[in-house]
């Protein structure tokens, strides 16, 4: 802004707000299933908004009902927009009542739009020569920009002065409604002079002028230097009519007749008693409690001091707290050996250290450590530099010399460390032949464990959910894209507030959350007896890596391409002509317009839908899309697998190293990256291939070790089923005794199709299908997969009623839950869209299952690996986690016996009311094994 003693005169943009909250956050709805997320996310924008200005004079500026009076100028204006969802409708009302309640004068004029209220109200300040700030997320407003106007984007916190839109759009403000005219708007629907784009249009505006000169020099367009300028004079001249059209349209009115100007629009004392009532109707819990503590004390605030923002709620996933920042005055940045003695010896002595490193990657086993720093106390943090080398750099204290020193802190169990994300820590220290001990937290899988669903699960998300403290993002000291720079070169002003700032932030969301945790005791068991010992195990499988066969992977890859170019000449003499199989569109041409086959679904834009499930239905019928979901198929095995896994094979080791992520998933089950071991196909010979690929080292084999139908052994335990519990306690196929029940056959007269079909129920069923989508599997009349589940209903009762109070207890807690306490959050459980709703109710049945699996393969991993480090530690390495199955490299003249061992470990991680059954192979090669 600018400087200026008097806080600005604030304008929101509250529809540019409304849509921002909208699709920018997480659905949140209230216990009676009324849509929340929008209401929330604009009052708190508005919050934090005052809170920053602490403004005298303000207002929130809707959109009004109806048409305004661009429609009238041209019909197709906005004509592009799909219609306001009911979700977003339904939340208007609600939210234009609380910014009453607060104390905001809210305006709404019909005939115009908010924008036009806005351009009109800041042309007032202006003229008066007060400083006006405009909160919106809409880049037409970049016109209204002078020297005293400005735009922040609060979703950003970016604010966009005369030179930033010069930046920005390459022109000055008073030329950006002729750069809007001329290159048109797709959003709302201004027309513009079709092949205008970004940079003929800077060129025309800088080069001649706004609209009025260039039609006035038409004649100079041809000698100015971008693409299409000999022609564009012509294109011009054609269009006129239509760009001054869109000059009108895009044109923000700054004249309206108003009943009030900036004087009047002062925020005034809230409605406290309002605002508590309709925080607790809208479930907005902390805002609620501080409001009732207010109005306990018989304070009577303004609209500022009574909506402070309120901070995280484990049970509302998308509230954040703003309480400011924090104090960084006692960070320092160590330089010399006198203060690192200094912390060393208040790291000697602390109970906890909350502990970070810096580095030159991402990838833990190219990483080299620039730095580390360490908060035993919050707000004193120290960062020691080891390894910056940009030009001019100070003297450092040497990284062995650090190491050295550090070393009997880290491998100490007696001295608890807490990070954020502390695997990665863990695996770097180990490149330096450091074992870092005592791990006894970890702040991202405190939140995780909290609540999966409720917000990503990074330092700077957490610090703002539950700290209200917007960090230094990595991004602002080290730039984007291809000239970021690696820590190792960011200057020590810059990087050791940021590492320090990573150490302090991480002991105060340790502090936060874990007092959260400790309120329910089967979260906190979970963190500290199966998710935190889980990151050591993962860590030394990380380290441990997997040899693969790159010469076999490349012959795979030779076939793959030899089969992929005949499919792709398959597909054309069936298509009729060439055509590139990675377009949609020409595909969308091939299959539906000449080729004429079914519409089953459609993209959001309207046009006939060419996704997996959509191909996979016609491949049913049709020859054509079955060679296309082929070709797909096979090129993706490719990309991802054959052709990329040979050049992740680390230089070091030889061996390739997956990252396993245990906060990704809202289920709890483990996913991986860099490669991906989950998603390798199992089903098609392809996909086997590239299991083969992986080895065990020369003299061991591979033992992979599956739990046996977990999840429907799990569905048994948990709905008490007669029925399956029986089948299962005696060993029985449970899918024969499925097919035996619903088919009303002997057990010995099933037929392989029964079976099928059985199979399909069992699964279909704990995964939430529906007899259309049965029906669609087994390729049978809807009617008759209805009677198949009504059948399984009526043999196998419990599990019914399992289902249907689960449903009911989802939508009164909010969550369901594993064997173990795992809380599975689920906001739609009560949201006004159905698809939404049916959605959340088919997460409710399936959850428990897929998060209970999670759990007990994971407490299993636990128990081998204590197993292995105790009695086994020289023959035998557990290498690899997939879905329900751990594979193991084991000395070829010790896998008969250790086998046994494994099999019997997790067949008892974790007692239900039936057997789990863990079956396990053995092979030269993963695929073999399994």
């Amino acid at each position: 802004m600018p400087d200026s003693k008097k806080p600005p005169f604030i304008l929101v943009d509250g529809s540019s707000y409304l849509f921002r909250a909208f699709h920018g956050l997480p659905p949140l709805t209230n216990s009676k299933g009324q849509d929340t997320g929008a209401i929330y996310g604009v009052v708190n924008m508005l919050k934090s908004l005052i809170k920053q200005y602490n403004p005298t004079h303000m207002a929130v500026i809707f959109d009004a009902k109806g048409k305004t009076f661009r429609d009238d100028i041209y019909k197709e204006y906005k004509a592009n927009r799909p219609p306001m969802p009911e979700e977003l409708r339904s939340q208007i009302e609600p939210l234009h009542t609380i910014i009453k309640a607060m104390g905001l004068p809210v305006i709404v004029e019909s005939g115009v739009e908010a924008d036009d209220v806005i351009g009109t109200l800041a042309k007032h300040a202006t003229e008066k020569g007060i400083d006006t700030l405009i909160s919106t997320g809409d880049k037409d407003m970049a016109q209204l920009v002078n020297k005293h106007v400005t735009l922040i984007n609060t979703m950003t916190n970016q604010l966009m002065d005369v030179e930033g839109v010069n930046t920005k759009f390459g022109i000055p403000p008073e030329l950006v409604i002729d750069f809007l005219a001329l290159k048109g708007d797709k959003v709302d629907n201004i027309p513009g002079v079709p092949g205008v784009g970004d940079k003929s249009a800077q060129a025309l505006l800088n080069g001649i002028g706004g609209i009025d000169e260039i039609y006035k020099n038409l004649d100079k367009i041809a000698d100015l230097s971008f693409r299409g300028s000999k022609s564009m004079a012509a294109k011009m001249e054609e269009y006129e009519e239509q760009a001054r059209l869109s000059y009108t349209l895009a044109t923000i009115s700054i004249d309206l007749e108003l009943d009030y100007d900036v004087e009047t629009l002062m925020p005034c004392q809230a409605d406290n008693e309002q605002l508590r009532d309709l925080f607790a109707e809208y479930e907005f819990k902390r805002w609620h409690a501080e409001v009732s503590a207010l109005l306990a004390g018989g304070d009577t605030s303004s609209a500022t001091e009574s909506t402070s923002a309120e901070s995280s709620d484990s049970t509302q996933t998308s509230e954040s707290a703003t309480s400011g920042d924090i104090d960084k005055s006692k960070y320092e940045t160590v330089l010399d050996e006198e203060t690192f003695n200094t912390w060393l010896g208040k790291l000697q002595k602390a109970q906890l250290i909350a502990f970070d490193t810096e580095t030159t990657s991402l990838n833990y086993m190219d990483a080299e450590l620039v730095g580390v720093s360490f908060c035993i106390e919050e707000g004193e943090a120290a960062y020691v530099p080891v390894a910056h080398d940009y030009p001019d750099a100070p003297t450092q204290l040497s990284r062995e010399f650090v190491l050295d020193a550090l070393k009997p802190i880290l491998e100490s169990s007696n001295i608890i460390k807490v990070g954020q994300h502390i695997k990665y820590d863990k695996n770097v220290l180990a490149n330096y032949d450091i074992t870092l001990n005592g791990i006894g937290f970890d702040t991202m899988l405190e939140s995780y464990v909290l609540n999966s669903t409720a917000q990503r699960h990074d330092m700077d998300s957490l610090a703002l959910a539950y700290l209200g403290h917007k960090t230094i993002h990595f991004e602002d000291i080290a730039g984007k894209g291809a000239k970021q720079l690696t820590f190792n070169q960011i200057a020590l002003e810059e990087a050791g507030p940021y590492a320090a700032e990573d150490a302090d932030i991480t002991l105060r969301l340790h502090n936060t959350i874990w007092a959260k945790l400790k309120e329910i005791p089967e979260l906190k068991n979970l963190l500290i007896d199966v998710e935190v010992p889980l990151a050591c195990v993962l860590s030394r499988m990380e380290q441990e890596g997997v040899l693969i066969d790159s010469q076999r992977l490349s012959q795979q890859s030779q076939d793959l391409a030899a089969r992929i170019a005949e499919l792709e000449k398959e597909v054309h003499e069936e298509a009729g002509e060439p055509f590139n199989l990675g377009s949609t569109k020409q595909l969308q041409h091939i299959l539906f317009e000449k080729m004429s086959l079914p519409i089953i679904k459609k993209t959001p834009k309207g046009a006939p839908s060419t996704s997996e499930d959509v191909l996979q239905e016609l491949a049913l019928e049709y020859p054509l899309p079955k060679k296309i979901m082929e070709y797909r198929g096979l090129t993706k095995l490719k990309n991802t697998y054959t052709d990329k896994l040979p050049k992740m094979i680390n230089h070091r080791t030889g061996r390739v190293h997956t990252s396993y992520h245990q906060a990704i998933t809202a289920t709890g089950r483990l996913s991986s990256t860099d490669p991906n071991l989950q998603n390798i196909p199992i089903r098609n010979e392809e996909g086997r291939r590239v299991r083969q690929a992986f080895v065990p080292r020369k003299g061991n084999k591979f033992v992979a070790a599956d739990y046996s139908q977990i999840e429907l052994r799990i569905m048994a335990h948990l709905s008490g089923d007669k029925g399956l519990l029986d089948a299962f306690a005696h060993g029985k196929d449970i899918h024969k005794a499925t097919a035996s029940e619903v088919f009303g056959v002997p057990l010995d007269e099933v037929t392989t199709e029964q079976r099928r079909s059985a199979k399909a129920i069992n699964f279909g069923l704990i995964y939430g299908m529906s007899a259309f989508g049965l029906a669609k599997q087994l390729n049978i009349p809807r009617n008759e997969a209805q009677k198949y589940m009504d059948l399984y209903f009526e043999r196998y009762p419990g599990v019914l009623e399992y289902m249907d109070s689960t449903r009911e207890s989802a939508k009164e807690k909010g969550y369901v839950e594993t064997v173990f306490g795992r809380r599975l959050y689920l906001p739609d459980i009560k949201a006004s869209n159905g698809a939404r709703r049916k959605g959340a109710e088919r997460a409710a049945i399936n959850a428990p299952m897929q998060g209970t699996a999670a759990d007990i393969i994971k407490m299993a991993m636990i128990k081998v690996d204590d197993w292995i480090s105790k009695n086994a530690a020289d023959d035998v390495t557990m290498m690899m986690q997939v879905h329900d199955e751990l594979v193991f490299e084991i000395k070829e003249d010790k896998v008969d016996s250790y086998v046994k061992t494994i099999n019997t470990l997790m067949e008892s991680a974790a007692t239900l009311n039936v057997p789990l059954v863990v079956e396990a192979g053995v092979g030269e090669n993963w695929d073999e094994a399994h």
